[in-house]
């Protein structure tokens, strides 16, 4: 962020979303050519402010190299050598070389496009400018609904600012709150703030703009993808998540975890809100369903597109590239549900498997996986899976991509599943396993809840150890969250990125001997991760272009 030209124009945002293809659904176009008289007179930029502060919004298909950030975690393999995962597998991110720093600029342009929304509407100006040039009388159905979303467009960009400092907070630690526009900030340097500061920051812009936020858009469904109230809460709930955790609250402050509790509760616990869980893991992720689905709190809308399907088909498959292979290290931890199968490893496990990962002798684009010398999958052929595993979660299945076939895919950015395992996960900390405080559930039984919709036949978590009930926790989101950007931050925050990020991941060596297919696992990459990679860095163009006021993270 270069703090002399923050604010630099009104226009970046809508420049941002078209220079990075988030095909965005909401009109983040603006008219680049508008004198400020024309603006002072043109109601219909209000909406277009309004609408750019949600171009930055991250979407996670796009996030490492065009694709998915999984291979900077152990959930997965990046096939290309090239892949800019390699920077965090080899412990070598620094203020020069980071693939992710773009997104320290896009959420402070964010930030910018809320910040100057507010000031083009506040005090009266908004009003005025909607009642301009127009019979408020015989035109009032539409003037009052013109003003009702005017008042929903100023809550939401104080929460888009908490959505996008919840963001910088997991990624930099504390960073610079900025609340005003270039024209009242001027050339003033701002230094960090402490984490805890920027929580509470965080928190306060929620608690105080909650109410004033549209329930849902029910009623308005050109404005789906706005924040809602359930939205606001529930970046309220995994901020407090993220500042409870052993990486932010080295003193294990049970007060903070209350608080993550809490703030999961209020979502859970209001009706009005309507959230639960899909009853089908595997489609809810696909074409249109998260849109329609009592389980998505908040989504960022595309295009339709087959560049996931182009990226991380099998190579073997007509157009595809095998982009992110899954680990052994991710498959080998789904539960078993029966008896495990000497001959078929992939047998009788929880269903998310199935949903989640492509496996040798499953089906996948109208084949049959055969990945042993000589098949048609051969993993010894260039850029085939080097572990033995295909992404499926996202992908449509059976996609011609050499006719350009295409199909819906949206980012889900909160899902009601990550707001029951926050809950279970600051319960427990706060209170156990099976004392509710008074709420309507247990960390136990929110637990329950999200393994329950995978299979009523997974194992029952029965420990009341409360560290014990800790790593099922941590067990559950591995799975229930995989390739959904949360693995690598949960590694950091839970202070366990030292030990899992340096061991090596794990493939499977297939052969076929006899008709019978044999699985042995070997390592395919190593990983290396260093203390000081708990924070990113900030840029060196940053430090900078602060005069040093922005300090560099611990390391480096």
């Amino acid at each position: 962020m270069n703090y002399k030209n923050i604010y630099r124009t009104v226009f970046v945002g809508a420049a941002l979303c078209m220079a990075t293809g988030c095909e965005s659904y909401l009109d983040t176009s603006l008219d680049t050519y508008q004198t400020d008289e024309t603006i002072a007179t043109n109601r219909g930029t209000i909406w277009s402010f309004a609408n750019a502060f949600y171009a930055p919004m991250g979407n996670g298909f796009s996030m490492l190299d065009d694709n998915l950030f999984a291979p900077a975690s152990d959930e997965a393999m990046a096939t290309s050598a090239s892949s800019n995962a390699s920077y965090f597998n080899k412990g070598a991110i620094t203020p020069a070389t980071n693939p992710i720093s773009n997104l320290y600029k896009n959420y402070y342009e964010g930030i910018r496009a809320a910040n100057y929304f507010l000031d083009y509407v506040k005090d009266g100006k908004g009003e005025a400018l909607l009642a301009l040039n127009r019979d408020t009388v015989s035109g009032r159905p539409d003037y009052l609904k013109d003003l009702a979303s005017l008042n929903w467009y100023k809550a939401e960009a104080h929460i888009a600012k908490a959505y996008y400092y919840t963001e910088l907070l997991k990624m930099y630690g504390g960073v610079p709150i900025v609340e005003e526009t270039y024209e009242q900030v001027g050339n003033k340097m701002i230094a960090r703030s402490s984490y805890d500061d920027v929580v509470d920051y965080i928190v306060n812009e929620i608690d105080t703009y909650k109410d004033q936020l549209a329930v849902n858009w029910d009623d308005f469904s050109d404005r789906e993808g706005r924040f809602t109230l359930g939205a606001a809460l529930a970046i309220k709930a995994r901020a407090l998540l993220y500042a409870a955790s052993p990486l932010n609250n080295p003193t294990n402050d049970v007060e903070k975890w209350k608080k993550a509790a809490e703030a999961a509760k209020d979502i859970i616990d209001n009706p009005d809100l309507g959230y639960s869980l899909a009853s089908d893991y595997g489609n809810y992720f696909l074409n249109d369903t998260p849109l329609s689905s009592s389980e998505t709190i908040i989504a960022v809308r595309r295009g339709a597109s087959n560049s996931l399907e182009s990226k991380n088909y099998p190579i073997a498959t007509p157009g595809g590239a095998s982009g992110v292979t899954p680990s052994h290290n991710l498959v080998s931890a789904y539960e078993y549900i029966g008896a495990q199968d000497p001959d078929d490893p992939y047998l009788n496990r929880d269903p998310r498997l199935k949903a989640t990962i492509v496996t040798n002798g499953s089906n996948w684009n109208g084949y049959t996986m055969a990945q042993a010398p000589g098949e048609r999958f051969d993993m010894n052929a260039a850029n085939a899976s080097r572990t033995g595993y295909y992404l499926k979660k996202f992908l449509v299945d059976n996609l011609n991509l050499i006719q350009g076939q295409n199909a819906r895919h949206h980012w889900i950015a909160y899902r009601y599943a990550e707001v029951l395992l926050n809950y279970a996960e600051a319960m427990n900390q706060a209170y156990g396993p099976d004392d509710n405080n008074g709420y309507s559930l247990t960390a136990r039984e929110a637990l329950q809840l999200v393994r329950d919709r995978a299979s009523t036949s997974l194992p029952a978590v029965v420990t009341t150890d409360r560290d014990e009930f800790n790593e099922a926790v941590k067990h559950e989101r591995r799975i229930e969250l995989a390739f959904e950007d949360h693995r690598y931050w949960d590694l950091l925050r839970w202070k366990d990125a030292m030990t899992v990020l340096n061991e090596p991941i794990q493939g499977v060596k297939i052969t076929k001997t006899g008709g019978k297919y044999n699985y042995e696992t070997v390592t395919v990459g190593t990983r290396k991760f260093l203390e000081r990679n708990y924070r990113m860095p900030f840029s060196r163009g940053e430090i900078a272009n602060s005069n040093d006021v922005l300090v560099q993270n611990e390391g480096y």
